[in-house]
């Protein structure tokens, strides 16, 4: 698959013919008739007319959603079938892969070479997890007398809405579909309204892969309007929510209006890597932080963003960053040989350039940064280092979804610390060391959800993912994902 050329991706490119309509069983036109464009950031093309739901369109999806929970082809349906079934959506995805991969990398510019490889191969392996795990959850028995059998099993909520955001389309999307439809509940997905096309696609993938009617629904359009509809709708029991922590915080407010549903977040993220000045190959650690904030464009909410560095090492690792900063091939997102590609949309290419400039008033020492030009759109940024940055500075409380990385030089392991954990977000940290009790101490310190020591992001299925403080609460992947999507029901018998 990715010993593809890039001659080999454009000719394929120009064979997909995306979904533009709407699932609410079965394909279907909004209710408006109204539509949404959707662009191309890497080349300005237009995509495809996609449909743009209302109000009235959520009603729809949440009716048919409760119809087939309450018949309980689904919802009752036994682990063993379930999990046939979670493997069945996982073989169309495979089957489809190719097309899954450019439908991601031309609808939000991800480069092919990671959606063909890391995101919709990744979104089958996720559904295959999760079908295996489902014969290996158990319920309890309490410790009661004798006369007693109290029994505490998991139930499946109802109706989940899963709002998804537009950096990982189609892999985000499968996270919290795979537990929430492994638990035996009906999902509403919510695409991203700059990358729709994926979430309209899997929706014929599920239906064909033999799930009854109204269990898995796609509503696509504006957050405020289906996003809210869904957060205030009194028939949702659920919803769960990857994205900015000012959206997450609304649907905490809605939430509140409505039923008292259970909302889930994984909000913003400023992660920090700390590098201990006991390193010594400086050349992997260098490759370690250009990654965990170049990579998707720094579009990714675990990005480590602020690099906190003691200063024995200091001046040679950063001079290793922006080497590889300053080399980064910037192209086209179907070019194997592209490094990295544009931004979302125009509208965040115009985000993330503000923010350049308010980070380049703001520190000492500006590296790279602005539109990089002669391009075929407005959407492609070079790296930006910032050196000299004041933790307290906005750049460095400030979520970018961008190439932006701010240095941070302390001189003690304690200042490391502090200046890491100095931000409202607490999602993901680095560290590197060469000394395994300061592994266990400093990382045993940070306030994140998951802490990488001597890697990069470190991400599995296995492992739960999520954060603390203003980046939300519960976790997507793992076991513990199915927490979120069940109820604890005990049934207590007394006899004899």
């Amino acid at each position: 698959m990715t010993t593809r050329t890039h001659e080999d991706w454009l000719a394929l490119a120009k064979k997909v013919v995306p979904t533009t309509t709407a699932w609410i069983d079965g394909p279907v036109s909004s209710l408006s008739a109204a539509t949404r464009t959707t662009v191309n950031p890497a080349t300005g093309a237009v995509l495809a007319e996609v449909a743009e739901c209302d109000e009235r369109d959520v009603d729809a999806a949440v009716a048919a959603a409760r119809r087939a929970f309450e018949a309980g082809n689904w919802s009752t349906a036994s682990p063993r079938e379930r999990a046939a079934a979670l493997h069945r959506i996982a073989r169309k995805i495979e089957e489809n892969v190719d097309e899954l991969a450019l439908l991601d990398s031309l609808d939000a510019g991800k480069r092919i070479v990671d959606t063909i490889s890391i995101d919709a191969p990744g979104s089958a392996a996720i559904l295959r997890w999760y079908a295996e795990s489902l014969d290996k959850v158990y319920g309890e028995v309490a410790p009661t007398g004798p006369a007693d059998l109290a029994v505490v099993s998991r139930e499946p909520l109802g109706v989940v809405a899963a709002i998804v955001p537009w950096n990982y389309p189609l892999e985000l999307a499968v996270w919290k579909i795979a537990p929430a439809l492994a638990a035996g509940n009906s999902v509403i997905l919510k695409p991203a309204e700059d990358s729709p096309l994926s979430a309209l696609r899997l929706a014929e993938l599920v239906a064909e892969a033999g799930l009854p009617d109204g269990v898995f629904t796609v509503v696509p359009g504006a957050g405020p309007v289906v996003g809210r509809a869904l957060g205030r709708h009194h028939d949702v029991d659920v919803v769960t929510f990857t994205g900015s922590t000012s959206t997450g915080q609304l649907f905490q407010q809605y939430a509140g209006q409505s039923n008292l549903k259970q909302v889930w977040l994984e909000a913003g993220g400023k992660s920090a890597v700390v590098v201990l000045d006991d390193v010594a190959d400086l050349d992997l650690v260098a490759d370690g932080v250009a990654t965990g904030i170049f990579t998707n464009t720094g579009q990714v909410c675990s990005a480590t963003s602020r690099l906190v560095v003691q200063r024995g090492v200091a001046d040679e690792l950063v001079q290793r960053v922006l080497s590889r900063a300053l080399a980064i091939n910037i192209g086209d997102p179907l070019d194997p040989a592209t490094g990295m590609g544009p931004v979302v949309s125009r509208r965040q290419a115009t985000r993330v350039l503000e923010l350049m400039e308010t980070g380049a008033a703001e520190a000492r020492e500006v590296h790279g940064g602005g539109l990089v030009p002669d391009m075929p759109e407005p959407t492609y940024i070079r790296p930006q280092v910032l050196l000299g940055v004041d933790p307290a500075a906005r750049i460095a409380r400030t979520e970018v979804f961008g190439p932006v990385l701010s240095v941070h030089v302390v001189d003690t392991v304690d200042e490391a610390v502090t200046v890491a954990n100095s931000t409202p977000y607490a999602l993901a940290a680095g560290l590197w060391t060469d000394s395994l009790s300061r592994a266990h101490g400093v990382a045993r310190r940070l306030r994140a959800g998951t802490v990488s020591v001597n890697c990069v992001d470190a991400l599995d299925v296995t492992t739960p993912f999520g954060g603390f403080g203003q980046s939300g609460y519960g976790r997507d992947l793992s076991l513990h994902a199915l927490d979120k999507f069940t109820g604890l029901k005990t049934t207590w018998i007394r006899h004899g």
